[in-house]
């Protein structure tokens, strides 16, 4: 992911959404990865951004290679 896209994560089985290179989140929190992934890809929408989806262990397997920095292909 490159400084600026969104990313969509759950910490505590709490989802979130974050502009990556920023530590704060973005918006509300969501009980549901489903709202926090809608909510998520309407953000990347709007700044013509890419979107991507993190549990707490790493990448989501919904994203394909070339979502994912090398360093988490090498586990």
């Amino acid at each position: 992911m490159a400084a600026g896209d969104i990313e969509t994560f759950q910490r505590d089985g709490i989802w979130f959404n974050r502009i990556e290179g920023e530590s704060r989140t973005l918006g509300m929190s969501f009980v549901s990865q489903e709202e926090a992934e809608k909510v998520g890809r309407g953000a990347a929408v709007a700044r013509q951004v890419e979107h991507s989806v993190r549990t707490e262990e790493g990448p989501s397997d919904t994203g394909g290679l070339y979502d994912w920095h090398p360093r988490e292909l090498m586990n």
